[in-house]
């Protein structure tokens, strides 16, 4: 009677753990589900505005910069999805005949692989440990001419009707400000992603540093930044639905080409400018149809890659928050 027992509360007890295995999976399955919901709750029209405004300096005598205020006219396009990844592309509408492609983000689910900015246009490539990134997004984002400019890794929450993802991560300068400042040489951003009724906020808490070699970052002003997307009409966005159905398959090749660059897990360092051109100049402004190899040679000529180490699993460093 005794083991009729014993053998009923070891089933008991199997089925609950089974039932409560099954239920981890299906809340982490929906947990994602919902992760991909608000990536993808980013595509679409939009009306931007940005605005910035430097805060706080720990030297009185600094003099902060003017606040800064801007607007756009915008087409976010989905260009790839998998189970794993999901790349969205911006373009700007300057008017109906003038379309320009603007910045790429690339979402990676439970992505080790990273380049984290270091200075000077050189980005160090730094992977993750597989337990650093569990159940949690990678955004990377590029340029206009899809070279890097910053990654970063953190987990999306959904509480009470809204979603967000938050993350710190080094970058160079905003394209407003790199051709004016040479006072300061990285942002640490903070950006923080959150899903709206009427779009989307990109809300931002920037620290502008001076990092030099062997010496310790130094805080030259502290910057709010609110990058808000208010949605429209698709149809108001078809010009660029145009221009990027005419133009995408060249930027297949562009992606192709600097993915097989990363690939190679190294060090880079970029140049930004070759023979007195921006690479974008080349690939926005220059000919209208490219072969493969001509690209590759091409954005070749703007990278020098460095020797990278192989780092031991243990010593893997996980994203800074």
């Amino acid at each position: 009677m005794n083991s009729v027992i014993r053998c009923t509360s070891t089933l008991a007890m199997i089925i609950i753990l089974s039932i409560g295995a099954t239920s981890s999976v299906e809340a982490q399955m929906n947990k994602k589900q919902k992760d991909i919901a608000a990536i993808k709750s980013m595509l679409g029209c939009y009306d931007v505005e940005f605005k910035y405004t430097e805060t706080f300096a720990p030297e009185v005598d600094y003099e902060k910069a003017y606040d800064y205020t801007s607007a756009a006219f915008e087409w976010a396009e989905l260009v790839e999805e998998t189970e794993d990844k999901i790349v969205i592309q911006h373009l700007l509408i300057i008017s109906d005949s003038m379309i320009i492609k603007h910045w790429r983000q690339d979402w990676i689910f439970e992505d080790t692989t990273q380049y984290r900015f270091d200075k000077d246009s050189k980005w160090v490539y730094e992977p993750l440990s597989p337990q650093a990134v569990t159940g949690k997004w990678t955004q990377k984002v590029y340029q206009v001419d899809d070279s890097p400019r910053y990654s970063g890794t953190a987990t999306w929450t959904h509480v009470d009707d809204r979603s967000t993802w938050y993350n710190k991560a080094d970058s160079p300068l905003p394209r407003r400000e790199y051709t004016k400042r040479s006072d300061y040489n990285v942002m640490k951003r903070g950006n923080r992603v959150a899903i709206q009724d009427y779009g989307w906020l990109h809300e931002q808490d920037n620290d502008k540093i001076v990092r030099a070699d062997g010496a310790e970052d130094e805080l030259l002003v502290q910057e709010k930044g609110y990058n808000v997307y208010k949605k429209r009409s698709y149809v108001d966005c078809k010009p660029a639905q145009d221009y990027w159905n005419d133009n995408q398959e060249t930027w297949v090749d562009v992606r192709a080409t600097w993915d097989g660059i990363f690939d190679k897990k190294q060090d880079l360092k970029l140049h930004p400018k070759v023979a007195d051109k921006s690479l974008y100049e080349h690939l926005l402004f220059g000919q209208r149809e490219w072969k493969k190899e001509e690209l590759d040679a091409l954005i070749n000529t703007y990278v020098d890659l460095g020797e990278q180490e192989e780092l031991p699993a243990e010593t893997m460093k996980s994203e800074e928050k």
